[in-house]
């Protein structure tokens, strides 16, 4: 196999030192001319695959719009990433990478001399705050840089900052109906996944649940291809309904009712079944019924952040005496309203839409989420990051009669261990059964001891729930 010019382990730059002289301006100006808002449609698109359904459905969107996207295969690559970074990084830093690598090997191999970097686009997305996740295209494209060949391949990127806007990856008529569309297939695919947390742990025979599931995500997928760029809601609420049912016909009412599981933590780690070793199956298999937190919910998070933080501008100006600040500020809040209005709206429209059918479990609202804060006496939005929504969420299942928590994150990932040092003792107090469940690609020999032990003291907080 033809593979990437990969530098020795004396010639590989650290995550800290650019392939050029540091004293050089062209040293640091790649991270700003290559990694940017590029336009999609003239390259192949490359789409790491972050969240399984969710990650298909937003390819199949792009599609839709014209733009040849594709999602690399994942985990397959993850020494190719290691050897790439410190270990200092957190984890989906190296898988991401390994992906990307190993895609371009691939690529290399099929086609042999025609191989160009350049007909290709590495998309990926960033954050604000103290994640280590904002400085994955910075990374990368210090990694590319070190490549032959790679120099001038770009990295496209969508940013919180702006609400993931699509400005510069299409053409300006298109950009907002490709963000409502990618939105809502973010959508279905957490209810999507619902469906089959819902139904595999009660189903009649090992695999009918995810027989149903994988057919229906093949159906969903062509039906954003066709109607996504229409906006057409409605054929793809139809499938959702047609799974919904036939995910049902495969429950078996003989089996009783389990305890009930709630995920948390790192966006990435928890919607990545490879990197965190299958927990939810692991977690079924122990006697759970799992419901992981949505990719929706930190759609909504983002939102509502914007808007906050436009309505702390507002008020600001307002003291500071500058009305045209002020009233700009509070146009940015209305309009961040409005979105998350809507977006909310469209959630329940879908889940009404299964719920006819399924009673899978709906998903918490932002403003709930913060209000299990306490008013910022637990903890605060305003500190960013995810930690606030693990928080909150935790506490949400806790409200909603969950048998238990867990807390899944990169190991060293900060925002999940703050996450975990305010969680343990108020769980602790409620006497609701709690682990952390950290990963870095190494196999924990007593993992699956750790999840005996949680499911015996989450079965035993239902029976008591349940006897009061």
């Amino acid at each position: 196999m033809s593979q990437l010019e990969i530098p020795t382990a004396s010639e590989t730059p650290t995550a800290f030192e650019p392939p050029t002289a540091p004293e050089s301006p062209a040293a640091f100006e790649t991270l700003t001319n290559k990694v940017g808002k590029f336009d999609l449609t003239r390259k192949k698109a490359l789409i790491p695959d972050m969240c399984g359904a969710g990650s298909q459905l937003l390819a199949a969107t792009m599609r839709g719009f014209g733009i040849d996207a594709e999602i690399m295969d994942t985990y397959k690559g993850l020494n190719l990433g290691k050897q790439f970074t410190s270990g200092k990084e957190c984890f989906p830093c190296q898988v991401t990478l390994g992906d990307f690598l190993h895609h371009m090997e691939l690529e290399r191999e099929r086609l042999g001399d025609a191989f160009d970097p350049e007909n290709y686009i590495y998309c990926l997305a960033e954050a604000d705050g103290p994640c280590r996740f904002g400085m994955y295209t910075k990374l990368h494209r210090i990694v590319l840089d070190s490549l032959d060949g790679f120099q001038n391949m770009q990295i496209a990127y969508i940013t919180c900052r702006d609400n993931y806007s699509a400005a510069g990856l299409i053409d300006p008529e298109s950009q907002p109906a490709l963000v409502r569309t990618a939105v809502f297939a973010f959508l279905v695919s957490d209810v999507l996944n619902r469906i089959l947390w819902r139904t595999r742990p009660y189903e009649r025979q090992p695999g009918q649940a995810d027989a149903v599931f994988e057919e229906g995500l093949g159906n969903l997928v062509r039906l954003f291809e066709l109607h996504g760029r229409k906006a057409e809601g409605g054929p793809v609420l139809d499938e959702l309904e047609r799974i919904a049912i036939a995910a049902g016909a495969t429950i078996d009412p003989a089996v009783p009712s389990k305890p009930l599981i709630g995920l948390v933590g790192e966006i990435y780690l928890r919607c990545h079944s490879a990197s965190n070793q299958d927990l939810i199956r692991l977690l079924e298999q122990h006697g759970a019924e799992v419901v992981n937190a949505s990719f929706t919910e930190w759609i909504h998070f983002v939102v509502y952040d914007l808007m906050q933080k436009a309505g702390r501008e507002a008020a600001y100006a307002v003291r500071r005496r500058d009305l045209r600040a002020a009233s700009a500020h509070a146009r940015e809040w209305l309009r961040q309203r409005i979105t998350l209005k809507y977006q909310e709206l469209r959630m329940r429209q879908v889940y009404r839409r299964v719920r006819r059918h399924l009673p899978i479990h709906l998903d918490h609202r932002i403003a709930h989420i913060e209000r299990q804060l306490d008013n910022g006496r637990v903890f605060s939005f305003r500190m960013g990051t995810e930690a606030g929504l693990s928080i909150g969420g935790a506490l949400e299942y806790e409200a909603h009669g969950f048998d238990g928590v867990v807390n899944v994150f990169p190991f060293g990932c900060m925002p999940s261990t703050t996450c975990s040092a305010v969680l343990k003792p108020i769980l602790g107090r409620l006497q609701v059964p709690y682990i952390d469940s950290s990963y870095d690609g190494t196999d924990q020999p007593n993992r699956e001891a750790i999840v005996r032990t949680f499911m015996y003291q989450a079965a035993q907080h239902r029976t008591s729930c349940t006897s009061r």
